[in-house]
């Protein structure tokens, strides 16, 4: 493939994929989107994307996927598959476990499809604004070809290495991302005890050790229990969370404070915190015994 085709698809309209499709229509590219739930399209198409039926796929030389889990990937994947053509390139922006990503990618490659794992952060404000960092495993010439796909979305790309490494990029991101937002909730919830204004933890703190984007988002919205829009599901969390345990259980590796806030979280979403933002964590903190959704 020389140059980059200005023709998308896009699977997968949820908080991170519509920001996303919405910049590359910025960007001019002409993209098609699909959603399991065609809903979802609708504010796309009215910024001038296209619908596209699966059936379709061979006509678009780049394919992203933003999809939910191992399992939706999977699911698209196998519905896609009858359509594809040899020379497409699946770039998958989905948070995956590395086991599936490279499974997947050896069955793109029987049909001389390249697969690039693509996994981004940075929330939804970095979709919106164009400054998600990509994490990119796959073959380093094709990663090079999908600058002009990339360079609407994201302020970096870094390629991590072969496929599967840039999902255990973001996985690392993840636990980090995960394990983290439980600690501010402690953080701001003792603070609370302990007679502290919490609405000023963020600036206090700023530029300090303890800062962090993820602190400078979860702590306001934490001490003023506004706990909306949501910018990070507790259940996309904790599956990334189990990804990053699972992983390590593969090599051996005992990561004991991870599995704690995986447990955290799981407790949290069974509560009935799925779909709420990772900031009610903190209603976890404060009532363990009373937390409803």
């Amino acid at each position: 493939m020389t140059g980059c085709p200005q023709k998308i698809a896009f699977l997968g309209m949820g908080l991170m994929g519509s920001r996303m499709a919405s910049r590359l229509l910025s960007a001019n590219f002409q993209v098609a989107v699909w959603n399991r739930s065609p809903a979802a399209c609708t504010e796309l198409l009215e910024q001038g994307a296209t619908l596209l039926s699966l059936k379709q796929i061979a006509e678009y030389p780049v394919i992203l996927l933003c999809l939910a889990d191992d399992t939706a990937v999977e699911h698209v994947f196998e519905q896609m598959q009858p359509y594809l053509q040899a020379g497409q390139i699946i770039v998958d922006f989905s948070s995956l476990s590395v086991n599936k990503t490279i499974e997947l990618a050896q069955l793109a490659a029987q049909q001389q499809i390249s697969w690039i794992d693509s996994p981004v952060s940075g929330g939804t404000l970095g979709a919106e604004q164009g400054s998600l960092v990509i994490f990119a495993g796959g073959d380093a010439e094709v990663i090079q070809q999908l600058q002009p796909v990339y360079a609407p979305l994201s302020q970096r790309v870094t390629r991590m290495g072969d496929t599967g490494t840039g999902q255990a990029t973001k996985i690392c991101n993840q636990l980090i991302v995960a394990a983290n937002s439980t600690l501010i909730a402690e953080a701001v919830a003792l603070a609370a005890q302990a007679g502290v204004d919490t609405r000023l933890l963020a600036p206090a703190l700023a530029n300090g050790f303890a800062d962090s984007k993820p602190f400078q988002i979860l702590a306001p919205r934490m001490a003023t229990a506004q706990y909306q829009p949501v910018q990070w599901k507790v259940q996309t969390l904790s599956k990334d969370l189990q990804n990053a345990v699972s992983l390590a259980n593969q090599y051996q590796l005992d990561i004991p404070v991870a599995q704690r806030a995986l447990e955290q979280l799981k407790n949290h979403q069974q509560h009935g915190y799925a779909e709420q933002d990772l900031s009610t964590i903190i209603e976890q903190v404060r009532h363990p015994a009373t937390t409803e959704g």
